[in-house]
């Protein structure tokens, strides 16, 4: 489970804050939209953004006896979200993505993890849609524990104020650190997580966007 609250401060930054059931863990993160895909003028093909959080899990330490420090908790990820609308129904995003933690389960392991993920929505009625994710894991980062690709695939359904999303996963966790490097389910094997989302969103201030 994860509880998050999310903040647009302008029509370019957004900042958030949530908490996780796995590993009782706390996250903030900040979103930076450096590009906006855009018609007229100053057309822009493609949306940039640019996403990076912090998580810090606060489960007792496996090994107590040990001197163990408060930063070996932390861990970050830093992401390029580049997308494209093509037409109405269809989009495609590229993220490439950066996990650095600040302790690894052994030394064998990278403490800065580097992935290349995929994503693809395609919408099938007015308030329906049909979303799939992929991340690629580059071999040779995390080889002490079993970790794998993760991939999900969803259904998204509007009801004006409230986004309902229902989606099957192999991957357990609920942020970037966990999805992303910490995937122990295989598709193969049955590992298939049932998930749901459901998103509000609050207008405080009305802003325009640019067409």
């Amino acid at each position: 489970i994860r509880l998050g609250l999310e903040y647009g401060l302008t029509k370019w930054l957004g900042f958030g804050v949530g908490l996780n059931s796995d590993k009782n863990t706390w996250d903030g993160f900040v979103k930076f939209k450096l590009l906006r895909q855009s018609t007229g003028a100053r057309k822009m093909p493609v949306t940039l953004d640019l996403f990076a959080n912090t998580a810090i899990y606060t489960t007792k330490w496996t090994d107590p006896d040990r001197t163990n420090y408060f930063s070996s908790r932390m861990s970050y990820t830093f992401q390029a979200l580049l997308a494209r609308k093509f037409g109405n129904s269809f989009s495609l995003q590229i993220v490439p993505s950066l996990v650095h933690k600040n302790m690894v389960p052994d030394t064998k392991d990278k403490n800065d993890i580097f992935t290349l993920g995929a994503g693809g929505r395609v919408k099938v009625s007015q308030r329906v849609s049909i979303n799939a994710e992929y991340h690629y894991l580059f071999k040779g980062q995390v080889v002490s524990t079993d970790a794998y690709d993760s991939f999900s695939l969803g259904v998204d359904i509007e009801t004006g104020g409230h986004v309902f999303q229902i989606f099957l996963t192999n991957s357990y966790g609920e942020i970037e650190q966990s999805f992303l490097t910490e995937t122990r389910g295989k598709w193969s094997n049955g590992d298939i997580f049932l998930g749901f989302n459901i998103s509000r969103m609050f207008t405080i201030v009305s802003q325009k966007l640019p067409d």
